[in-house]
């Protein structure tokens, strides 16, 4: 997600977030079901003006662990995303996406 940035005059990159999670017992269609919440809740804040984009996530059955990665302008849009999808997270931090370009 590009931003708009007046001091530069430029488009500048989002920010983005890794959501760590606990999730002992989870099935998968239970981890469909939260990202399409996700994504949903991120359009949500972002017709609100609180623009936050789902990403991808990471699942580690081994660990029942999983990392989703967000775009926003800051953290808060983050926490607020997850909180109203109903989401449990352990904690939120600054991430660097190495994905790639094309």
């Amino acid at each position: 997600m590009r931003q708009y940035s007046p001091h530069t005059e430029d488009l500048t990159e989002m920010p983005v977030y890794m959501v760590e999670r606990d999730l002992p017992g989870i099935k998968m269609e239970q981890l469909a079901e939260a990202q399409k919440k996700a994504i949903a809740v991120g359009k949500e804040l972002t017709a609100e003006g609180h623009e936050v984009r789902y990403i991808r996530s990471t699942f580690v059955p081994g660990e029942n662990k999983c990392m989703c990665l967000f775009e926003a302008a800051n953290p808060e849009y983050v926490r607020e995303a997850n909180e109203r999808a109903q989401i449990p997270f352990t904690r939120i931090v600054r991430a660097e996406d190495l994905t790639p370009e094309d």
